[in-house]
Order: C-alpha cells, then sequence, then structure tokens
C-alpha cells in the first residue's frame, strides 16, 4: 500500500510540475507579444520592417495552444470512448471551464474587433480613396474610348487592304494611315514577314513586331488592342505611350499561298492624358501601400486579440483538468481498486493522505480491501485444511480393502472406491448415475440393499442404531485370462448409514476368505473329533469279525459257512473304508504348515507326471508347460498333493462322462503370466463339468458330484492354496453352447529372488 501511495504522490508531483511549466510559458509567450505589439503600434517604421516576424510568431504561438487544446480534447474524447470511470465528468469540468472562459473571450474579441477595425479606418481619409479610384476610373474610360476609335478605324482600313496584292499595297496603306490618323500602319504576314509600313516604321530597320501569341489572338479574335508603354512612362517619358491594334486582314485568294495578313495600327497617346493617368496611378499606388500598413496593423491587433482568446481557452481547459483531476483522481483510484477487487486481485491498495471526504473514502477502501485479503486468506487456509482432509479421506477411502458405495435415495449410485470395484469386479465408476439394481450382475443385490434401506427409513423413530447390517451372497460372474468364463460366489457383509444431504452410506466387504476359513476350521474340528470318536472302535470291530470267522471256521454247514464268510468280509471291507475315510478327515485336520523353497512347478508337473504313465492310466494325460515359467514359492510335498488330487478327479470325471478315451485327454498346462507376474497351472478335463450349487461351495468338504467320494480334495487343494498364498479357480469349459468339461487353476507368486539371481548367472556367462 505505502509503494502505491508513493507511485501515486509522484504522479501528482510531475503533474503539477507540467502545469506549473505551461502555465509560466503561457504567461511569458503572452507578455513578449505584448511588448512586441506595443513598440509596433507606436512606430510605424519598425512596425512595417517588423511586421512579418510579429504576424509569424503570432501564428506558431497560436498553433501551439490551438494544438495543446487539440491534444487535451482528443486525451478526454479516448478516456471518454474507453469508458474509463471519471472521464465523462473530466469532459464536463472541462466543457464548464472553457465555456466559462470562451464565452466572455468570445464577447470581448467582437467588440474589439469593430473597435480596432472602424478605429484603423477612421484613420484614412475615404473620400480620398473615392477620388482616386474615380480618377482611375475616368483614365481607364478614356483609354478604352481611343481604343474602340482605332479599332473601328484599323478594322475599316483591313477590309480596304484585302483584296490588294503584296506588291501594290504600300500606297492604299500609306492612304489609310493618313486617313485615320495613326502614327503607323504596317502589313504583316502570320509568319513575322512585314509586308508593309507606313509612317515612321518604315524607316526602321527592326521594327516591333507583334508576338506570335497575339497573332493567334487576333485570327481567332480578329482584332486586339493593347497600350503599349503606359506603365513605362515614367522611366521613359510620356510620349512613349501609344494604343496598338492588330486586326486580321480578310484574305481574298491573294498572297503566297493563302497566307493570312495583319494590320497593326498605332497612334500616340496624348501627353497630357498619359501624364494625368501616371499621376493617378502614382498616387493609389502610394495610397494602397499606406492602406497595406493599415491592413496589417489590423490583423496584428485581430491576431493578438485570437491569440489572446486562445489563451483564455487554453487556461479554462487546463483549469478544467486540474481541478477535475482533482476531484476525479481519488474516483479515478477507487475505480481501478474496484475492477482489481472484481477480478480477484486483493493485493493492497493506494490511498490518498488528504483531508477530504473522498481522499478518506480511498483509505476506508485500502483498508476493506485489506480485510478481504485477509478473509480470502483464511478461506483458502480453510479450503486449503478441507482439501487435504478430502485428500486424505479420498487416499483412506481408496486403500480400503472394504468397498465403498454413496447411493441416492433411489438407489442411484453417486459415487463409489477402488475397493467396491475389486470385489465385485465391476467397473463401477463407469455406472455412477444409474441405479444398483439396474447394474448386470447386481439386480438381487441392488434390490436387496434398496429394500434394507427402506426399512431402515421406515422405523427411524423406533431404531435404536444409526445403521443396518446385513450378509449377502453373490454370484460373480468373470473372465478368465484364457477367455473363459469364471462362476464363482462370494459372501458379502454389508452395512447401511443415513448420510447428510439425503444420501445413503453403503459399505461392504468380501468375507468369502473368512467364512471358507471358518467352514475349514470347523470342518478341521469335526475331522479331527471322527477320527478319535470313530477310529478307536473300527479295530475292535474288524478283529471281532476276523476272530468269530475263525472261531467258526469248519462248524457250521457249508451254506451257513458260506453267509458266514460273506458277512465277515463285508464287515472288514467297510472298516477298512471307514478307516480310510477317517484317514482323510485326519489328513485334512492335520495338514502340516507349507515349507515354502524355491521350486520349478514344470519340472514337479514332470515328476508327479510318471505315474501317470499310459500303462497305468485310464484316462491319458497330455501336457501344454511353458518353458517361459519361472521359479515359484511352494512345498514340493504339498504340490504333489494338489497335483495328485487335481489329475484324479479329472481322469475320474472323464470317466464318468463315457469320455476315457485318447481323444479326451486330460490336460495338465502351465502358463507364465507376464503382466499379473504370475505363474498358472491348470487341469482341464472332459467330464460334465460341475453343476451350479457345486460351483458355489466346491471347495468346502463333503461337497462332492462322486458317489463314492468325500468332497476333501479340493478342499485340501484349496487349503494347501492358502498356504502358498495362491489363487484357486474353478469354472466350466465350454464350446459354443456345449459343456466340454470343467478347469481347475492355480495361480502361484513368483520367486523373485531366485529369478534375479538366475538372471544375473546368465548375464555372466553371456559376458
Amino acid at each position: 500500500m505505502n509503494q502505491a501511495s508513493t507511485i501515486a504522490q509522484r504522479k501528482s508531483r510531475a503533474l503539477r510540475w507540467t502545469v506549473g511549466l505551461g502555465l509560466t510559458a503561457m504567461v511569458a509567450v503572452g507578455l513578449v507579444l505584448l511588448f512586441l505589439l506595443t513598440q509596433a503600434t507606436s512606430n510605424r517604421d519598425l512596425y512595417e520592417r517588423n511586421y512579418k516576424i510579429l504576424f509569424d510568431v503570432n501564428v506558431v504561438v497560436a498553433s501551439l495552444l490551438l494544438l495543446a487544446i487539440v491534444w487535451i480534447a482528443f486525451r478526454l474524447m479516448k478516456r471518454l470512448q474507453q469508458k474509463k470511470f471519471g472521464s465523462r465528468l473530466l469532459v464536463k469540468l472541462a466543457a464548464v471551464f472553457a465555456l466559462a472562459g470562451f464565452a466572455p473571450g468570445v464577447l470581448i474579441y467582437v467588440v474589439s474587433y469593430q473597435f480596432v477595425s472602424r478605429s484603423i479606418e477612421s484613420w484614412f481619409d475615404v473620400k480620398v480613396e473615392s477620388a482616386l479610384s474615380a480618377g482611375l476610373n475616368l483614365g481607364r474610360s478614356t483609354l478604352e474610348a481611343l481604343s474602340a476609335d482605332l479599332v473601328g478605324k484599323t478594322r475599316a482600313a483591313s477590309a480596304q487592304l484585302s483584296d490588294k496584292a503584296d506588291a501594290s499595297v504600300a500606297l492604299p496603306l500609306e492612304r489609310a494611315r493618313e486617313t485615320m490618323g495613326a502614327d503607323d500602319l504596317q502589313l504583316w504576314r502570320a509568319s513575322g514577314r512585314l509586308v508593309a509600313a507606313a509612317g515612321q516604321s518604315r524607316y526602321q530597320l527592326t521594327p516591333d513586331m507583334p508576338t506570335p501569341q497575339q497573332f493567334r489572338t487576333a485570327r481567332d479574335q480578329r482584332t486586339i488592342t493593347w497600350i503599349d508603354g503606359l506603365d513605362e512612362g515614367v522611366a521613359r517619358g510620356p510620349a512613349t505611350a501609344r494604343v496598338k491594334v492588330l486586326a486580321l486582314v480578310s484574305s481574298m485568294g491573294v498572297g503566297t499561298l493563302g497566307e493570312a495578313r495583319y494590320l497593326l495600327a498605332v497612334k500616340a497617346l496624348p501627353a497630357d492624358l498619359v501624364e494625368n493617368a501616371m499621376a493617378v496611378t502614382q498616387a493609389n499606388r502610394e495610397y494602397q501601400e499606406r492602406a497595406l500598413a493599415r491592413e496589417g496593423l489590423r490583423r496584428m491587433y485581430i491576431g493578438t486579440l485570437t491569440l489572446s482568446l486562445f489563451m483564455a481557452v487554453f487556461g479554462g481547459v487546463l483549469l478544467a483538468v486540474i481541478l477535475g483531476n482533482q476531484i476525479a483522481r481519488p474516483l479515478l483510484l477507487l475505480a481501478d481498486g474496484v475492477r482489481e477487487v472484481a477480478s480477484g486481485d486483493l493485493s493492497p491498495k493506494a490511498s490518498l493522505r488528504g483531508k477530504d471526504e473522498l481522499d478518506g473514502l480511498t483509505r476506508s477502501f485500502a483498508d476493506m480491501t485489506q480485510q478481504l485479503l485477509e478473509a480470502r486468506q483464511a478461506v483458502q487456509t480453510s479450503m486449503e485444511q478441507t482439501n487435504a482432509a478430502r485428500a486424505n479421506l479420498q487416499t483412506i477411502l481408496d486403500n480400503l480393502t472394504a468397498g465403498v458405495l454413496v447411493l441416492e435415495p433411489d438407489g442411484t449410485v453417486s459415487s463409489s472406491n477402488p475397493g467396491a470395484t475389486r470385489i465385485l469386479k465391476l467397473p463401477l465408476a463407469a455406472y455412477e448415475g444409474k441405479r444398483l439394481s439396474d447394474i448386470d450382475g447386481l439386480k438381487s443385490f441392488g434390490e436387496s440393499v434398496q429394500q434394507q434401506f427402506e426399512a431402515f427409513m421406515a422405523h427411524g423413530s423406533e431404531r435404536n442404531l444409526d445403521h443396518w447390517q446385513q450378509s449377502f451372497e453373490l454370484g460373480n460372474s468373470s473372465i478368465d485370462t484364457n477367455g473363459r468364463p469364471s462362476n464363482t460366489t462370494i459372501t458379502l457383509i454389508a452395512r447401511g448409514a443415513e448420510l447428510p444431504g439425503n444420501q445413503y452410506l453403503l459399505v461392504f466387504d468380501d468375507i468369502s476368505e473368512i467364512v471358507s476359513a471358518q467352514r475349514a476350521q470347523a470342518w478341521g474340528e469335526v475331522a479331527r473329533r471322527l477320527a478319535h470318536e470313530i477310529k478307536n472302535p473300527l479295530t475292535p470291530i474288524q478283529l471281532s469279525a476276523e476272530r468269530l470267522e475263525m472261531k467258526l471256521a469248519g462248524k457250521l454247514g457249508t451254506p451257513e459257512q458260506a453267509l458266514l464268510t460273506k458277512s465277515v468280509k463285508t464287515i472288514v471291507d467297510q472298516v477298512d473304508a471307514m478307516k480310510r475315510l477317517v484317514n482323510e478327515f485326519r489328513d485334512y485336520a492335520r495338514l502340516p504348515a507349507a515349507e515354502l523353497q524355491s521350486l520349478d512347478l514344470n519340472a514337479l508337473a514332470l515328476e508327479v507326471l510318471n505315474l501317470y504313465a499310459p500303462d497305468h492310466a485310464q484316462v491319458p494325460i497330455s501336457t501344454d508347460l511353458d518353458p517361459a515359467c519361472p521359479p515359484i514359492q511352494g512345498d514340493p510335498q504339498q504340490l504333489r498333493q494338489v497335483l495328485h488330487n487335481l489329475l484324479q478327479n479329472a481322469q475320474d470325471a472323464t470317466t464318468s462322462a463315457g469320455r476315457a478315451n485318447p481323444d479326451h485327454p486330460v490336460i495338465l498346462k502351465t502358463q507364465w503370466l507376464a503382466t499379473a507376474q504370475r505363474v498358472r497351472m491348470s487341469v482341464l478335463d472332459s467330464g460334465l463339468g460341475f453343476p451350479e450349487n457345486i460351483l458355489k461351495r466346491a471347495f468346502e468338504p463333503y461337497v462332492t458330484t462322486k458317489d463314492k467320494g468325500t468332497g476333501l480334495g479340493l478342499a485340501v487343494v484349496k487349503k494347501i492354496a492358502d498356504e502358498h498364498g495362491a489363487r484357486v479357480d474353478i469354472s466350466n469349459r465350454q464350446q459354443g453352447d456345449q459343456l466340454t468339461g470343467a478347469q481347475v487353476s492355480l495361480s502361484f507368486a513368483v520367486d523373485h529372488a531366485e529369478t534375479h539371481r538366475t538372471t544375473q548367472a546368465q548375464q555372466a556367462q553371456t559376458i
């Protein structure tokens, strides 16, 4: 604010200096011109010598003042066209002050002009000027009468000579001269050749010849006349003044080639007439010279008055600008400040230190702007904190494993976080503005959520909690890396609450792994108890049956002995089956922790396949192993068990479908997924696939499609996969609309340390 005020004060001082210098120069010029005018009017000779200088100085000063006034008017008009604040006020003030100085100046100018004009005119005798004019007119009339008389006589003489040949024209020419009373008669050809002469000119060797222009004029006008020597009468004497008439002689076919002839008549003017004419002319010339001085003096006075008028107008406009600037400067300062504030600039504003109300208004505006700046800074700080909190909240939402949805009362998705997209495996950001129940695959979920919210809001006054909570099972369809559909079922635990602004908050999480782990733990506990409670009685039962057979052997008849043997065998077989079932439950319950190590999955697959040679397998097994697969972290013993379970299940499913032939082998496939940085192992069969209800619970114990299966195979696979941090996917294989079998896939993380060591070793060998 101090810097802006300093700049404004500097501009004000510069303006005052400029105005002061202009006024000083104007006063100085006025005094100089007044002095020169006084000197010139009191000394006529001095005035006549310096008239041009005085006139030029007046013109220059008047021009400068006029330019200054025009420049000021241009600046005012430019400000007015630019619609700057205060421009109308400045123009109005300039017009008022200019009119205030111009109107009296014009009145004084008109009165002074009339006074000067009449005063100077009274210094000369008007009667003398009239008499001189009358004498000049009388002399002109006399000369014109003499010229007209001579023209008539010359025309008559030219008519008489029209039929005379050049050789015989001398005598008629002399007679015509005597008849006319002329001093000389000359007959000329148009080419400038003198044909004949009468009078004094015939004795001259080179008589005065008319000019070609005079010949042409006489040819066009038939006759011309002029007075020769009258203007030179003072130098050559009055006797030299004469009237000359040149007339065209009509051609009658005589002469050389019909060349035109001209008759020149010369007659001297009377000496007293010439003397009087010259006297009147000289007197009129002297009078006009005096009148010229009178006109110059009059113009000098008028020029000085005009200059005074310009100075008065210039002073009025300058005063208007100064006073208008003093009034408008605070307003202009406020206008600039308001414009800057309107554009968002709340930097410190300049203010004036004067004591009047307008200067105080600028200071108040500067204080108000400072307060606005502080308020905006506080708002910006608050907004930055809000944005930071919002960014933190967004970061938290983006990194939450739980899904978060903001819904409108009608179920429309307003916003979502990446966790919701990950859990539902749908790009929810693309569905914003759409009802949750209208999204493909989420119809039942959306309708259930909407019902929960409606019931929650309907019992608003009666509810004890500020939220509702409910679990949902959601079928999820996805596409695996081979482009095959994969159907899984996820269990969601969802919680809903009301948000300010009449919106709903839905938070949900995928607890499928938790539910699966709980089920696995429950089945493990069941298996442990079954192994404990069932295994102990099995051995006595088997021993008792075998002892009974041994004691009764040979003591019964043949039919009874056969029945006994068959019954004992049945008991022993069933006890063995029970023992195997109990052992499977025991193994599931007591599955040891995985001991992970670097492992080549392809090598492990080939090792397991040695046990499934074509000679020992009803269903052949083919391999599709990706050599680009890097090592993984795995437990070889447990992964062998996984491969055995999957291959046996695949062979059993293919056999059950009646496709146990080389055309429908079981496929063991590995694949390196570079994008996901994982190794995928898949077992594909040609069976009947999994029913929809089995797909949802395939990894739970005792869930199987086999007539004699326990359903622990895939459960053990899932448990071992969890120990390895691997993902298990199960899906049906389809070719068009036909079901061609099932596929179970496991995706393992890469052993990056071993991969790095292998890469370094290969680089070293290359070097």
